[in-house]
């Protein structure tokens, strides 16, 4: 295994990266920040100064960034319709590629980043922090169990009030969608992770109060997912509600509840009810950026392929179109992966 932290570059300095992916460096042991790239090379240095990156780049500088020796891996913070462009690039330099939900705006999008990253023997992680927060870990635990019996249904929302001002989430080409592509997702994504089954069929309802603001993206969604075994989840997501979450599972022995579920900023709350017992646990706030750094970190050093990969990105986006189709025709349509 080769020694020594492996050094980052960070594309894209919104709100996420300035506010938990750069943080989180601090406390990363395996990782560290070597540069940042932004569309304005300006912010690229103040941002890079604040947070103690050695170098800083504008994005038609990338090659440059990707040629330096001390950056052996991305994460791609950008606007989702950027991913592939800046994941395809950084593939072809031999660069490892951390990217954020969703992985793409389009499953075949995905597709074709997981295969470039293929080509280029880098491995590929899609950001899905929850992967390594204790409570979420605890219920995927419990699930696993067999406590909670067979199960019959799963409950989730994720909700949040969109800023009025400068939310790029309403442009389906830079977001892909609304609410459901940004929010639903974690929903989406927890749903399979949690249970090790894939989706095989949506249906979904959209509504929107603000058709003026909302005219190209999901405000409100209500979807159905149908897994094997008879299990049904029932999500939805919002822009315009205020912000929460959680996820709850029922199974013939008993259920359990996480909430909220989804943020990375709040305490957590694991409870339920298994053989007419009740039980709780609750979960401090911790640093799940620095946990994902470092662990796509060790991927890197001992050659192993990260969970979640590509294909679990391009999977949770090929559920996240069926549902737009499904809500877009009314009728439920069948879901298909790519890969």
């Amino acid at each position: 295994m080769r020694q020594g932290r492996v050094g980052y570059a960070v594309i894209g300095l919104g709100h996420i990266a300035q506010h938990a992916v750069l943080p989180a460096f601090r406390h990363a042991r395996k990782s560290r920040l070597v540069a940042v790239v932004s569309g304005d090379s300006q912010k690229a240095q103040r941002v890079g100064a604040q947070f103690g990156a050695k170098f800083s780049y504008s994005y038609d500088a990338l090659e440059e960034c990707l040629g330096n020796p001390a950056v052996g891996a991305v994460y791609i913070a950008s606007v989702n319709g950027a991913h592939p462009r800046f994941a395809t690039q950084t593939a072809a330099r031999g660069k490892h590629v951390l990217c954020e939900k969703p992985l793409a705006n389009t499953a075949d999008e995905c597709r074709q980043m997981v295969e470039v990253c293929r080509a280029n023997d880098v491995r590929l992680m899609t950001a899905y922090r929850k992967y390594f927060e204790p409570s979420m870990l605890a219920l995927k635990k419990l699930v696993a169990s067999g406590e909670l019996g067979r199960l019959r249904s799963i409950h989730t929302s994720f909700t949040n009030r969109l800023p009025e001002i400068g939310a790029w989430h309403v442009d389906p080409k830079l977001a892909g969608g609304g609410a459901l592509m940004d929010l639903g997702i974690y929903c989406v994504n927890a749903a399979r992770w949690l249970t090790d089954m894939e989706h095989l069929e949506a249906s979904a309802y959209s509504w929107n109060t603000n058709p003026r603001r909302f005219a190209a993206v999901d405000e409100n969604i209500a979807f159905q997912l149908k897994f094997p075994e008879g299990l049904v989840v029932q999500g939805s997501s919002s822009f315009t509600a205020a912000r929460a979450s959680f996820i709850q599972i029922h199974g013939e022995k008993g259920w359990a509840a996480l909430n909220p579920a989804f943020p990375y900023s709040e305490p957590r709350r694991l409870f339920g009810k298994i053989g007419g017992r009740w039980f709780e646990r609750r979960f401090r706030v911790i640093d799940e950026f620095s946990s994902e750094l470092d662990y796509f970190a060790d991927c890197i050093r001992n050659n192993r392929e990260p969970q979640p990969n590509g294909i679990a990105g391009l999977r949770d986006v090929a559920v996240v179109q069926s549902i737009y189709q499904a809500a877009k025709t009314g009728r439920p349509v069948a879901i298909e992966f790519p890969l």
